[in-house]
């Protein structure tokens, strides 16, 4: 049985440093999670840092599409 790969998503902000480690698929959940400490703002997270975290989240998502589609001819 193989494990899932775990990836990782960071924003260094001043002093606070914010990660979110997720599965494939979870990324519903992170965008979820983000909304919610953007909701709570004595956390200092805004709309900005949630864009650029879900950025990123579209990059790891569109390397991993890459590797389904077909190899091109040599």
């Amino acid at each position: 049985m193989q494990m899932a790969e775990k990836k990782m998503l960071s924003l260094v902000k001043g002093k606070h440093h914010f990660c979110f480690r997720y599965e494939a698929g979870e990324e519903k959940a992170v965008l979820d999670a983000m909304t919610e400490m953007v909701d709570r703002r004595e956390l200092g997270f805004d709309w900005f840092d949630a864009a650029v975290l879900s950025h990123q989240l579209g990059e790891h998502l569109a390397k991993e599409l890459k590797t389904y589609l077909p190899k091109k001819a040599a």
